[in-house]
């Protein structure tokens, strides 16, 4: 089914996703009707990390708008990225991954999207 209008989602505030970061409500299934894609805002706080997770089956893409973080992955996480403001990530589907916050007085400021319209449903979390 093709929507014929345009919808917007103006965030109200933040949640605490199951990564435990806070997240901003962007579009998504539940939020726009979506059927293949979810995108959202994701702050790491300074010194911060999120759980260490993948996402069962889905890809995602990250676009970093302020700060530096490392990302740890693969396995055992023993494999490292580091990414600043204007990189763009990439994520295969089901790669175990945890991001830092390289700053203590600086948080990072994320751009995330999925082809997973439940943004939340396919996180898995995960112990290496």
């Amino acid at each position: 089914m093709t929507s014929d209008k345009i919808i917007t989602v103006r965030p109200k505030g933040a949640f605490v996703s199951k990564q435990q970061l806070p997240n901003f409500e962007g579009i998504s299934a539940q939020s726009a009707g979506t059927q293949h894609l979810c995108m959202h805002l994701v702050v790491i706080p300074p010194g911060g990390r999120a759980v260490a997770h993948y996402h069962n089956g889905y890809e995602t893409t990250i676009y970093i708008v302020k700060g530096r973080a490392e990302t740890k992955y693969g396995d055992k996480l023993e494999q490292s990225s580091i990414n600043e403001a204007g990189d763009f990530i990439y994520i295969p589907p089901n790669l175990p991954h945890q991001p830092i916050n390289l700053s203590e007085t600086e948080e990072v400021i994320a751009v995330v999207a999925r082809n997973d319209p439940n943004e939340q449903e396919s996180v898995v979390l995960y112990n290496p």
